[in-house]
Parts: C-alpha cells; structure tokens; sequence
C-alpha cells in the first residue's frame, strides 16, 4: 500500500474516502486511534492508504475535486 493523503482534518479524509468508494478504488485509514494517545487535540495526521496499483488514479480523483496530495 502507499501514502495517498496526510492530514489532521477528519473531514477531508471522509471526503477523499468517499471520492474514492465513487470510483470504486479501495482505501484504508491508518492512524485513527491516534487520538487516544495524544488526547484527542488533533496534532497527529491521519492517512489514507491505497494499493500500489490504485496510487495514479486516486491521485487524479482527488486532483479533480481539489484535495491537494503529494507527488
């Protein structure tokens, strides 16, 4: 699997998971319950993960509905 998307806003990790379930791309979220270690202030970026076959085209999806994600 490979890095899609980092960030600490919740929403934009729905938003970008919903994206994807559109075009039928499978995703997972690592560090959820990151949460409970640090207090639930929000200072650890969650991640959205893709398999590396999906990397190009969940790239593209998320380009064209504006989520900024790295090269």
């Amino acid at each position: 699997m490979k890095e899609l998307l980092r960030t600490n806003d919740p929403t934009v990790i729905a938003y970008a998971s919903a994206l994807l379930d559109g075009e039928e791309i499978d995703s997972f979220q690592m560090d959820v319950h990151m949460s409970v270690l640090e207090g639930s202030i929000g200072i650890l970026p969650r991640r959205l993960m893709v398999r590396d076959e999906d990397l190009d085209r969940a790239r593209i999806v998320l380009r064209d509905n504006d989520i900024a994600v790295d090269v």
